[in-house]
């Protein structure tokens, strides 16, 4: 169950401030859509209200980077019962949605805009129609958690489906109220989770993909020579290295280029500003030694995350291993349940000679 929090006003006679509710919750509903970061700042919505085959209306409907979506609902006064199984039917009709029909969607709720459009300035990539929509996830909106809906949640995501719940907490000081926000699951376990979205699963294997941008931001040479991986452009991409922790084995992947090491993970996630590798039995920080890109970010909200890695095999890009077939994924880390993972595996030990 999520701990309740308190908050204090900061002070030499510290103030409690008085725990509250929304008049309104459709308030609630207005917040998130005006700014999503309420949420998750890495989302932005392209529709709300949005009327299913079904009959019913998806309250909001986001899309992430990676061109999945995401079904928002708020809980209100609807029972337990009533809002899982209600995002769950949602979702199932998300589900069945192609390019066009998003798009359309997109249109209706912007009042004329384009989705291309729309994902490259928010994101600064371009939308790729394989990737549109190829996962989802779902997410219920609370004033609180009942333990019913929280039964209900934990028994979904331990089995891997992508629900999550986020609960706000209102408090107030004099004719002001301050809203708290807290996940009931960690979004980067529900982030991993997505990866997961075929039938044919199966128990993890223990073992860590990891998708490896080789681009302007970041270099597999660097990451090769002084032993990490690192992510960063805002939280969706950085988030998922909290799933690593000492000793666990990760699988590199560079997209479109191929497998290009595995290794042992030697620490949690650290930013760019206290990452520090020996260079001539020196302890240096990343940011001051001769590396091929620049991995100092102006803005803090996308800085670099690094985690150190004890590299048992890795080849140079250009020696990538691929084959058709492979598993793939946009998330930086998975832990992927899905039997075309193990059989990837099993090829990667062969060819880098692992047991």
């Amino acid at each position: 169950m999520p701990v309740k929090q308190s908050i204090w006003r900061v002070g030499d006679n510290p103030t409690p401030l008085t725990p509250s509710s929304l008049k309104d919750e459709k308030l609630l509903e207005k917040m998130i859509e005006t700014d999503p970061s309420i949420l998750a700042e890495e989302w932005f919505i392209i529709g709300r209200q949005v009327q299913t085959a079904f009959g019913g209306y998806v309250d909001l409907l986001a899309i992430a980077p990676d061109g999945s979506l995401v079904v928002i609902e708020l809980k209100r006064h609807k029972t337990p019962r009533e809002v899982v199984a209600q995002a769950i039917d949602y979702a199932s009709w998300v589900e069945t949605l192609e390019a066009d029909a998003i798009s359309d969607i997109y249109e209706e709720y912007s009042k004329g805009g384009n989705l291309d459009n729309a994902f490259l300035n928010r994101f600064k990539v371009s939308l790729q129609e394989d990737n549109l929509n190829k996962t989802h996830q779902i997410v219920v909106v609370a004033a609180e958690l009942d333990s019913s809906t929280e039964r209900i949640i934990n028994y979904l995501s331990a089995r891997d489906i992508a629900v999550n719940a986020v609960f706000f907490e209102v408090f107030s000081n004099g004719s002001e109220q301050f809203l708290a926000r807290r996940w009931f699951v960690d979004p980067a376990e529900i982030q991993s989770a997505q990866a997961s979205t075929s039938t044919n699963k199966e128990p993890w294997n223990g073992e860590f993909y990891v998708s490896f941008g080789d681009d302007a931001g970041r270099s597999w040479d660097d990451a090769r020579k002084h032993g990490f991986i690192c992510a960063g452009g805002g939280a969706w991409y950085s988030r998922t290295l909290n799933l690593l922790k000492p000793n666990d084995r990760i699988w590199v992947n560079i997209p479109k280029v191929g497998y290009v090491g595995v290794g042992t993970v030697e620490s949690g996630a650290i930013p760019a500003s206290e990452f520090h590798v020996t260079v001539d039995g020196k302890t240096l920080s990343i940011l001051d030694i001769k590396t091929s890109v620049n991995y100092a970010r102006k803005n803090p909200d996308d800085e670099e995350y690094f985690v150190k890695v004890k590299w048992l095999k890795t080849v140079p890009r250009a020696e990538a291993y691929k084959e058709l077939g492979f598993f793939g994924n946009q998330n930086s880390v998975c832990k992927p349940t899905v039997q075309r993972w193990r059989s990837t595996i099993e090829h990667l030990r062969k060819q880098f000679g692992i047991n």
